[in-house]
């Protein structure tokens, strides 16, 4: 029994408009099965396959500036040109400036038409495999005790962990990181977006939503209803979602 990343849940007023702007940022398709959800994958992208990339998922709420998740998404290039390309398409296609440009940060912030945040990084060699998303990065208190939850969680091996950091990845070594990152204000700094994963095998979803229970995730009702993912926060009110059968 193992969890898998399967996608990164991210709020929108427009999910198709905000879903054809990642698509293009990315390089991928954008696809609506159902009113207020596009996804945004790899053409023949098949979320149950347990070799599947992570992808994003753009769900349409009525006021996504009451959302209050806590991670991000960081964009992969492979050199200083494709860095400033990215960027510079990335304008083009509606992103704006986040915050002011820092001389010597590794990474640009910016924001989706939505302004949804999210950076492009400089090319490193730890992201130089990991597809289009680098890493998913979440702010939180103590990245100690995440890398604890999230690496048993998921089985993921921790590749960096001290008091301002911890860096996961699945143990096949490949798709993004998941990074845990010491956030002074937590209460300030409000994303929207956050994990959706995925039991492997898929039927294990009720075995392993108790297993993640007995290692301090909890319950969450969000005004879900009767759906086929069940909602749980990690010990620090992270939400985070485990998939279902349709």
């Amino acid at each position: 029994m193992t969890l898998r990343l399967v996608q990164v849940n991210l709020k929108a007023r427009d999910d198709s408009t905000v879903g054809r702007f990642w698509a293009e940022a990315l390089g991928w398709v954008a696809s609506s099965a159902e009113r207020g959800a596009t996804s945004v994958a790899p053409v023949g992208f098949v979320w149950t396959d347990p070799a599947a990339p992570v992808c994003i998922d753009v769900i349409a709420v009525p006021d996504p500036g009451t959302v209050r998740d806590r991670a991000h998404l960081e964009l992969a290039t492979t050199s200083a040109t494709h860095c400033a390309e990215l960027v510079a398409r990335l304008t083009e296609l509606g992103a704006t400036p986040a915050e002011p440009v820092r001389e010597g940060s590794p990474r640009t912030v910016l924001a989706d038409p939505e302004g949804n945040v999210f950076c492009v990084l400089e090319p490193a060699e730890v992201y130089r495999d990991t597809g289009p998303i680098a890493a998913v990065v979440v702010d939180c208190a103590d990245p100690r005790a995440m890398a604890r939850f999230w690496g048993e969680g998921m089985g993921w091996t921790t590749h960096e962990v001290d008091d301002d950091r911890a860096l996961l990845r699945a143990a096949r070594g490949a798709g993004p990181f998941l990074e845990f990152v010491a956030t002074p204000h937590l209460t300030t700094a409000w994303h929207r977006a956050h994990l959706d994963l995925v039991a492997t095998p898929i039927d294990d979803q009720a075995v392993e939503v108790a297993r993640l229970r007995t290692l301090g995730a909890t319950p969450e009702d969000v005004g879900q209803g009767d759906v086929p993912w069940a909602v749980l926060a990690d010990p620090e009110g992270h939400q985070f979602c485990i998939l279902g059968r349709g």
